[in-house]
């Protein structure tokens, strides 16, 4: 596991905790040595900071959804929405805001590593050209590898399993995200704008995830 901050006394305290809770963590102190980092350890998760020396920390995270899938959960300064949102739209996967918890992080962590973990009793979805198999977590349309993140599949399979089901942001919110008090509603927005640019034939005019206005959305198989 990677941690990224540019404080020591951060980088250290948080370390020492995931090394409690059983993970094995690598340090870096700047977003190019983080990339260096990513590298050279290969990490199964990244807990990657906003503000960063060299590259800042949202650069940072769209460098790693150039080329991998490793789940990322963002450090922001509380109040940073725009960060927050800029983050999501990347490809983060989660984001917590500065001062937190160590225990708090370390149970997003573990959130974040069971959803990227392949399920052993999953399924199998099958809507025309798309595909989304539970098993590998997977997504296939026209036979092709789709790339999404842990949360975006998540929410992509539980919007497939309930065809024609209209959700509100609140539902999605509650069941994919599960309850996290920092999450606001705009992040279902954000992640459902990323899954039909990944999935659609023509985002701009959706044919799979539909928005029923004023209600939420729904998938169409």
């Amino acid at each position: 596991m990677l941690v990224v901050d540019d404080e020591p006394i951060v980088r250290e305290v948080v370390c020492r905790y995931l090394a409690r809770e059983g993970f094995r963590t690598a340090e870096a102190a700047d977003g190019p040595a983080a990339l260096a980092e990513l590298a050279r350890c290969n990490p199964v998760l990244v807990v990657l900071d906003v503000m960063l020396p060299g590259l800042d920390g949202l650069e940072v995270c769209r460098r790693i959804r150039g080329g991998s899938d490793v789940p990322v959960i963002l450090l922001t300064a509380r109040g940073g929405e725009s960060d927050r949102i800029v983050g999501l739209e990347l490809g983060a996967d989660d984001y917590i805001a500065k001062p937190f918890s160590p225990r708090e992080l370390a149970a997003r962590v573990r959130a974040v590593l069971r959803r990227a973990r392949p399920d052993p009793g999953g399924g199998r979805i099958e809507h025309g050209d798309l595909v989304v198999d539970a098993t590998t977590r997977e997504v296939l349309r026209d036979g092709a590898q789709i790339r999404l993140t842990a949360r975006e599949f998540d929410l992509l399979w539980f919007l497939a399993s309930h065809p024609r089901q209209v959700f509100s942001r609140d539902h999605l919110l509650s069941r994919v995200w599960g309850h996290l008090p920092a999450v606001d509603t705009g992040t279902v927005t954000v992640h459902i704008r990323r899954l039909r640019e990944k999935i659609e034939r023509d985002p701009s005019s959706p044919a799979r995830i539909e928005t029923v206005w004023g209600v939420g959305y729904r998938f169409v198989p």
